[in-house]
């Protein structure tokens, strides 16, 4: 929205700068986006008179001219055909920057004349976008008159108006704001009623009051249509409007002036005597056996309307089409723009003028449906004051009168306009509650009347009526903002917030440091980071055992993406497909984030999930590396980073969910029911219905299931004992049977003396001759850590029995 400090003035009685009023603006809520001085631009023109134009020697369009300049006599060539002795024109000095054409001016020779300056067109100077020469100007100008002063250029101020504010889309709204902010005094200048001379003989009808609830009119016959006078053609070039004649010109000014869209029809070229707001008429429905044939009869066409723009609309529904012809020909587009076949020209003599109140909502789809966004159609799209329907036809009345001439007939109205806002209480004492701001009540009263609130005292409280311009007040909330905004957001209290103590455990929740953890955990494991999408397509999440119990998404962003994930490995599994399609086969990659099992509140858990892709580059001696097992001990190594108690952990294998390979895979408990993770290689009937080439393997780690290490209160952790005598190991291979999980001996054999065994691992499984069908041998390193003393061959001994004794429970014998 656009306007110039003089418009402001015929609404606001003040005297502040422009900078002043642009800083007023600010502190009221309406945010300033540029103030434009033209005048900045022409401060170096000035008036000047040629005083002697003589033809130039070596050239024929050039004229050797002697002017009279703010700088003296001085010799300029000008090529425009309209320089001659005695005209009083615009000069430009040497090293003038002329905004019309980007250059700057240098004294050098035009066809071996030297040009001591720039005499300039309206259109150099860019104050018309036309001309046909030099300026000419007032003779009676004195010489070195600023063209500033002469062209009337003043600052335009720019600022963005919030889609609750339609009121300051008309400099009438931006004054009683500003008027309420103590800039100056309101001037509210209601129009006066214009009397007709002869009832209308245009009648209006409603068919679609939902999209037109009210339309008034009046015709003005014998008007003389032509340019609009110098003041309004000013005002509207001013905000980047082009003046077209003085009847369009008046609905622009008005539009801009007091926000209120308007349009005149050539009522000679109306067919019929009524004009009928109604929806848009669909195309008929062909029938079965109908063909397309291209000379069948326009009846079958869909309705269209060739609009001022000279564009052609095709019309809907849900439109709002003002027609004529019984309501058979479209003349307009209610709230968008007028049709050209009832367009005002300068042989217009008859003139219908328009005033009528269109549905927001519908004008703002209309709007976008045909990607048209003009003055009418910005503003109704908003919402315009439903009292300024006959307002704002007196005041195009008068105007066209005093431009136009012509006689006014009576004015016609259809319909009725939307009922005011409701009124309600409101407590004044209630602005300090909320906002904090001391305000006396007769202040706050009274920045509520200046804002056009209507107030009745009820004692204590105030019965408040917001005007009809006002639609986005509907609470006490909402004066307290108008109340705050007039009185000044730079008045509210700046009151701290009290310190709050540090958390014991640092600004983290123990989840959250959790996660931390892992995430640094995986990257120096190798593993890069994913952040993937919380949904999934329900289909995959089938495969994850979502099933019709998933968490479906009423509203989803993408129809693949209509389901909460009950896991992250589909789409990590779905990311390594895409690498690998890309040609980056071998990757590893991890994302910590959060799993959708169920609806219930406990039903979202926070997840480390990771999944590994091994496809190495072929190596010379053919060796590879089990993947698998990789897998598990970075799986191991973050549960040891995040402090689980790995030695309570047991691997179970045969329980885990289904979407894992049932021979590959493993769960990792904590006892017979808490289920921290799970890992091993994915079922290859999962990657083929995600269309992913194998082998891929992964885990998912619950970080909540971990439970938190207990910690004495008031003592830290002491330091690693460390031994300073030399461990030794001992190799014990048992025969177990074959399915005997290995990590059984292993906990078995570390449980005989906790306190000398400082690690147990498995070496070698062997199946084959010299071990009994259905049983395998599992070969033991048990290293042992002295702690006080060298251990002598008897407590070797010793401690070797009980590892065996262990082991024995198991059903595991030592293999001769």
């Amino acid at each position: 929205m656009k306007f110039t400090p003089s418009w402001l003035r015929d609404h606001l009685q003040t005297t502040a700068s422009t900078t002043e009023i642009a800083e007023a603006m600010t502190m009221a809520g309406l945010e300033v986006e540029s103030v434009e001085d033209p005048s900045a631009k022409l401060a170096p023109f000035t008036a000047a008179r040629i005083v002697e134009a003589v033809q130039h020697p070596n050239a024929d369009r050039l004229r050797v001219c002697q002017v009279d300049t703010v700088q003296g006599r001085l010799e300029i060539v000008c090529g425009a055909p309209n320089a001659r002795a005695g005209l009083v024109t615009v000069f430009a000095p040497v090293g003038t920057y002329i905004p019309g054409t980007g250059i700057t001016l240098e004294p050098r020779p035009v066809r071996g004349v030297v040009s001591n300056g720039m005499l300039c067109s309206a259109a150099e100077l860019e104050v018309s976008a036309e001309s046909d020469g030099i300026v000419e100007l007032d003779p009676a100008l004195d010489v070195g008159t600023p063209a500033a002063a002469i062209f009337g250029a003043e600052p335009v101020i720019d600022f963005e108006v919030t889609p609750n504010r339609p009121d300051w889309l008309g400099v009438q709204g931006i004054a009683r704001d500003l008027a309420a902010a103590g800039l100056g005094r309101f001037t509210d200048r209601q129009p006066e009623r214009v009397a007709g001379r002869f009832p209308c003989p245009i009648s209006v009808r409603i068919e679609a009051p939902e999209l037109c609830p009210v339309f008034a009119g009046r015709l003005i016959r014998g008007v003389r249509n032509g340019p609009s006078p110098d003041w309004l053609q000013a005002r509207l070039k001013a905000v980047g409007l082009k003046p077209i004649s003085a009847l369009v010109d008046v609905t622009q000014y008005l539009t801009f002036d007091r926000a209120r869209p308007l349009h005149v029809y050539d009522a000679g070229k109306l067919v019929g005597t009524t004009v009928i707001a109604r929806a848009g008429k669909p195309a008929p429905t062909p029938a079965a056996d109908d063909h397309f044939d291209a000379t069948r009869s326009p009846e079958h066409a869909d309705e269209q309307l060739i609009a001022l723009d000279g564009r052609t609309y095709d019309l809907t529904e849900a439109m709002c089409v003002i027609a004529d012809a019984h309501g058979s020909r479209p003349i307009g587009l209610g709230g968008v723009m007028g049709g050209a076949s009832t367009g005002c020209d300068e042989t217009t003599t008859d003139v219908f003028i328009e005033s009528a109140w269109f549905a927001p909502i519908a004008t703002a789809r209309t709007g976008r449906t045909l990607g048209v966004s003009s003055d009418a159609q910005y503003r109704f799209a908003r919402g315009v004051d439903p009292g300024s329907v006959l307002p704002g036809l007196e005041l195009a009345t008068a105007l066209i009168l005093e431009l136009c001439g012509g006689e006014p007939s009576e004015i016609t109205v259809a319909g009725a306009p939307p009922e005011a806002p409701e009124a309600f209480p409101f407590d004044p004492a209630y602005v300090e509650r909320l906002s904090g701001l001391s305000i006396p009540r007769a202040r706050t009263l009274e920045i509520l009347t200046a804002l056009g609130f209507d107030l009745e005292d009820a004692g204590a409280a105030v019965r408040v009526q917001p005007p009809s311009w006002r639609r986005d007040v509907e609470g006490k909330a909402d004066l307290v903002e108008e109340v705050a905004r007039i009185q000044g957001y730079g008045a509210l209290p700046s009151t701290p917030l009290p310190p709050a103590e540090p958390r014991p455990g640092g600004v983290l929740t123990p989840l959250q440091a959790r996660a931390r953890t892992a995430r640094r955990a995986l990257a120096a494991a190798g593993y890069q980071e994913a952040v993937t999408w919380s949904f999934t397509a329900r289909d995959t999440a089938r495969l994850f055992e979502g099933g019709e119990d998933a968490l479906v998404v009423a509203n989803p962003i993408a129809s693949d993406l209509d389901c909460m994930r009950p896991s992250a490995l589909p789409n990590l599994i779905e990311a390594a497909g895409r690498s690998a399609a890309r040609g980056f086969p071998d990757l590893a990659l991890f994302e910590i984030g959060p799993l959708y099992l169920d609806a219930t509140p406990g039903g979202q858990k926070l997840a480390a999930t990771a999944v590994l892709a091994p496809h190495p580059p072929r190596r010379w001696d053919g060796g590879t590396e089990d993947a698998l097992f990789s897998l598990k001990a970075d799986l191991q190594a973050l549960l040891l980073e995040l402090g689980a108690p790995t030695a309570s952990l047991q691997v179970v294998q045969g329980e885990a969910s289904s979407w894992w390979h049932p021979g590959r895979s493993a769960s990792i408990k904590l006892g017979p029911k808490v289920t921290l993770a799970e890992f091993g290689e994915l079922h290859p009937r999962v990657l083929k219905a995600l269309d992913v080439s194998g082998p891929l393997y992964g885990f998912e780690l619950l970080l909540g299931a971990i439970p938190e290490p207990r910690r004495s209160r008031g003592k830290t952790r002491p330091p690693p004992a460390l031994s300073p005598l030399q461990p030794l190991t001992r190799d014990f291979a048992f025969v177990v049977s074959a399915d005997r999980p290995a990590g059984d001996l292993v906990r078995a054999a570390a449980s005989a003396d906790k306190a000398l065994i400082s690690d147990v691992r498995v070496f070698d499984v062997y199946r084959g001759p010299g071990v009994p069908e259905g049983s395998k041998s599992v070969a033991l390193q048990v290293t042992l850590q002295p702690r006080d003393k060298t251990l002598t061959d008897a407590e070797i001994e010793a401690l070797s029995a009980r590892i065996v004794a262990a082991a024995a429970k198991l059903g595991a014998e030592l293999r001769r």
